[in-house]
Formats: structure tokens, C-alpha cells, sequence
């Protein structure tokens, strides 16, 4: 895949990442270290829990969304993340789903204080393998332009 800066995406883009699949394992160990919640952790316990059986914690989705969304974007140079709105988990991730990104470049304008930077707005939707929306959010991020990479 060919290395991106802020020119490599207008408004309007549209990116869709590969896919990874969440294990048991993985939602047991995130939710260890980072969320421990019965439900999260436990899958007899969590099968009498709200969700009704193991789910991977909704920070934990988010992580694996920031990671597909790094990879599917490409950017050497790296991408600061200026802030997140509307975030919303719908439904659980389950062991054994494929989530995968959508990535929707909604507004992008060069960094009037920075101008090696670019600012995007973006919309960001994490879906199953059955379509189905476990995270959407809207966020702000800075990444560098095509001259600052050389």
C-alpha cells in the first residue's frame, strides 16, 4: 500500500479496512487490564448478564478501530487525534466477530497555525460480519501534508 499524507484525502473519501477477528482470549485479556467487568471476563457469569453472554468491552472496540483505522490510512508521518464526538456502542462484540472500518473524510482543511499539517473530520463506523454497527463516532485529526514528509 502506498504511503498517504493529508492531500490523499479530500472530502468525500471513503476507505474500508481489512477485517479482524476478535477472540475470547483477546476480549478476557483487554477487559483484565483494562475494564474488568464480570461480563467481560467471565463467560458463565456474563451469560446472566445484560449482554447474555461474553462481550468485549466498548474501549476495547475502540482500540481495535484505531488500529484499523491506522493501517487502512497509511500515513508515516502519523495521524494526533484532536478529539472524538458521538460515540456510540449499538450492539456487542462478540468472540469470533470480524469487524471491520468505515472511514468517511467529511471535512479537511490545511492547519491555519501549523500549515505542514492538515485537519480532517471524520466519520467512523465499526461494523460485524453481519453488517451490523457496534461503534460509530465523529472525530478531528492532524496529520502532515506531503511537503512535511521530505
Amino acid at each position: 500500500m502506498t504511503a498517504r499524507a493529508f492531500e490523499d484525502f479530500p472530502i468525500g473519501t471513503h476507505l474500508v479496512s481489512a477485517a479482524i477477528e476478535v477472540t475470547e482470549k483477546s476480549i478476557i485479556e483487554f477487559a483484565r487490564q483494562f475494564d474488568p467487568q464480570p461480563f467481560h471476563l467471565d463467560p458463565a457469569t456474563a451469560e446472566r448478564a445484560l449482554f447474555g453472554g461474553l462481550a468485549a468491552s466498548g474501549w476495547h472496540t475502540a482500540a481495535i478501530s484505531m488500529r484499523l483505522f491506522i493501517q487502512t490510512m497509511n500515513v508515516p508521518g502519523g495521524i494526533i487525534g484532536m478529539g472524538v464526538d458521538e460515540l456510540h456502542w449499538p450492539n456487542p462484540v462478540r468472540p469470533g466477530d470480524q469487524l471491520r472500518l468505515d472511514i468517511e473524510i467529511t471535512d479537511a482543511r490545511l492547519s491555519r497555525s501549523r500549515p505542514e499539517f492538515g485537519i480532517i473530520r471524520i466519520h467512523n463506523v465499526t461494523r460485524n460480519q453481519r453488517d451490523e454497527v457496534v461503534q460509530s463516532f465523529k472525530a478531528s485529526a492532524m496529520l502532515p501534508t506531503r511537503d512535511s514528509q521530505r
